[in-house]
């Protein structure tokens, strides 16, 4: 469903390197070797190509993908600045769209005739998942980042058109991309796979399509009923003041674990359990390995090291808690996933050299005297040109008008993150895991030199190439299904260009009522890990390392250590590497609170039972299920936000 080990932090990550959205196996696409490039485009144009016989791009495909992209990126938005992932939608919009459609031809047979094509339901998944995964992620990343470290808000209008032009960039960059990796490479995007396949399974059995979707309603209802009663109540003149009903009732958000650490409660070191089930069903979606990951690096932070820190003086316990510790952690944290990200995206270095070593490929032009049978349907060069550079000149406009960042370093961040995004689209292709923290994280250093006491161009021009590789990324994921349905890849971008401005206009006022300061941020409500390691990557290539405590600079060094020695210890042993712990994992449970590692822990294991027990549910339920619950309570936390905002609940 989606996530992957990028960078940062993981949901954003973990959305490609897990698999998380794989609900089956994936297909091998057909063996083309010998054929020339040509030759593979027409054979795939006569044998797969539906998309002049079929609707595609129609008005109700792309209402219903903005709307459920919509809805969708208020749950990403949620979750990343709960934990720094963003899930994925594509599959759980399939479900969501089939589901809703099937009701109103049941409901209002008047209005609604007729199915929506396999092809219509394709296009409205990349409406969906342009608007709920491609404009969201720089929000909880380089956005929040930048409110902390300026604390203040930049203008919605700066922040609506920069949201724009990020997505639009990166959609626009994937344009060359698409006929080169998809049609003559054949690249796997294993999470585009599985969307195809998942539409595959809706459109040819209803029963099964049934059971998904009761199974995610089913969620989704009970996740709500959950937030609603933790963070607003249930009151009982609601009920007509029954006897027996208190005034008000409501869960708990946590209990804390008895006993005291170092004379504080153990809740003061985080150590509680958070009542809720959004982060359980994270959990049950990235994996036993991740999960366990995470409760290891919590146990070591919160019961190890920040007792340690703490008696050094470099926590303050006056104000003990999750924001004091996490001033300390941060370090240590981010420089795992740095260094590991980092590391493990050098690994990949063959990939690296086929991406620039088929960079002429990209720009291929076919000969005079053969013809192009695809001409009409792939979306043409001048597109790309004319996208790329109103979308770049838009950056590079916001980067100098708002962030005081000069013309050419701007001109330096555009053509950059061109080159970052195809590696990032090959890596994707090739391996589910889009790097996208690591391609941030490559521009955060280039600024750290062009610009080294510039925090604000060092956060912005990395935000170009982190939105814009993640745009790039998912529109190619999104055509790899369009091209093993036989759609039309011309509608197809189209559908996702149109789920830019659907998301936007949702995401973008959200983050201003969900954190309304800069305070908000780093809190137990808002941890922002994703946020936090930008942020200090931020202030490290600024202020210098001799500014951190002496147990901060150890922290980064060993951090670091750990960051490189996990990956080899993993090519080292391979047959071993179940029992080595993710690198993303320990990272992470250093910049969130200890008791969204345990649920995500308790979800890993529930997964995992099932998995071992009962496999056929296990696939079958699993993501829908999880999807729902995470759905349903973000969503339903986010209209309590709404409600309290505006004075309508206290």
């Amino acid at each position: 469903m989606n996530n992957s080990q990028r960078d940062d932090l993981p949901l954003e990550e973990m959305r490609t390197e897990e698999g998380i959205e794989l609900i089956s196996e994936p297909k091998e696409t057909p063996h083309v070797a010998g054929m020339t490039p040509e030759e593979i485009e027409l054979k795939w144009y006569r044998e797969v190509y539906k998309g002049d016989t079929m609707k595609q791009l129609t008005l109700r495909s792309v209402v219903m993908g903005a709307l459920l992209g919509g809805f969708m990126s208020l749950s990403n938005l949620y979750v990343g600045l709960k934990t720094g992932w963003g899930l994925g939608v594509a599959i759980t919009a399939c479900i969501l769209s089939y589901t809703i459609w099937k009701t109103l031809m049941a409901a209002l047979p008047f209005l609604f005739k007729t199915d929506m094509s396999i092809l219509e339901n394709n296009c409205m998944q990349s409406t969906a998942s342009s608007a709920g995964y491609s404009t969201g992620g720089t929000m909880v990343s380089a956005i929040s980042a930048y409110l902390i470290i300026t604390g203040v808000h930049m203008p919605w209008t700066i922040l609506t058109l920069w949201t724009i032009f990020l997505a639009a960039l990166g959609v626009f960059i994937a344009i060359p991309m698409k006929r080169q990796m998809i049609n003559i490479e054949q690249l796997k995007f294993p999470s585009g796979i599985a969307a195809a396949e998942t539409l595959k399974s809706l459109h040819a059995k209803g029963t099964e399509a049934a059971d998904k979707a009761k199974s995610l309603g089913m969620a989704g209802a009970f996740g709500a009923l959950i937030a609603w009663m933790r963070d607003a109540g249930i009151q009982s003149s609601w009920f007509g003041n029954p006897s027996w009903m208190p005034e008000k009732t409501a869960l708990p958000g946590s209990i804390a674990f008895p006993g005291t650490l170092k004379g504080f409660p153990m809740s003061q070191w985080t150590f509680s359990f958070e009542v809720g089930a959004m982060m359980i069903a994270a959990g049950a979606i990235i994996g036993w390995k991740v999960a366990w990951s995470l409760l290891l690096g919590a146990v070591i932070n919160f019961g190890v090291l920040a007792p340690w820190a703490a008696q050094a003086g470099a926590i303050d316990t006056t104000k003990l808690g999750y924001r004091a510790i996490v001033q300390w952690s941060t370090w240590a944290g981010a420089s795992i996933m740095v260094t590991s990200g980092l590391f493990m995206f050098a690994l990949q270095w063959k990939t690296v050299l086929r991406a620039f070593g088929g960079l002429t490929n990209i720009f291929h032009k076919r000969p005079d005297t053969v013809a192009d049978p695809l001409a009409h349907i792939e979306v043409p060069g001048t597109w790309f040109l004319t996208g790329a550079a109103l979308s770049g000149l838009g950056c590079i406009m916001v980067l100098h008008y708002a962030f005081q960042t000069s013309w050419w370093m701007g001109l330096v961040a555009v053509i950059l993150t061109f080159f970052l995004a195809i590696v990032a689209a090959r890596a994707t292709g090739e391996s589910d895991i889009t790097p996208i923290g690591a391609m941030g994280k490559i521009t955060q250093l280039t600024f750290g030199i062009l610009a080294p006491s510039n925090m604000t161009t060092n956060l912005m021009t990395a935000s170009v190439t982190a939105g814009a590789a993640g745009a790039t990324a998912d529109l190619l994921t999104d055509l790899k299904s369009g091209y093993l349905l036989g759609a039309n890849p011309r509608q197809q971008f189209l559908a996702q260009f149109f789920g830019i401005f659907a998301g936007t206009l949702v995401v973008v006022p959200a983050f201003y009522i969900l954190v309304p300061t800069a305070a908000s941020l780093g809190t137990d409500q808002w941890p922002a890990p994703s946020a936090q390691v930008w942020a200090a990557v931020a202030r490290l290539l600024s202020n210098g390392i001799h500014s951190l405590h002496p147990t901060a600079k150890l922290g980064l060094l060993v951090g670091g250590l750990v960051g490189v020695a996990i990956p080899v210890l993993e090519l080292a042993m391979p047959k071993r590497k179940k029992y080595i712990p993710s690198a993303m994992g320990l990272g992470l449970a250093m910049v969130i609170p200890f008791w969204n590692s345990l649920s995500m822990f308790i979800g890993g294991a529930i997964a995992l039972i099932m998995e071992k027990n009962w496999k056929t549910v296990a696939e079958k339920y699993i993501i829908p299920v999880s999807s729902g619950v995470i759905a349903g309570e973000s969503i339903i936390g986010i209209v309590i936000a709404l409600l309290m905002s505006t004075g309508l609940l206290k």
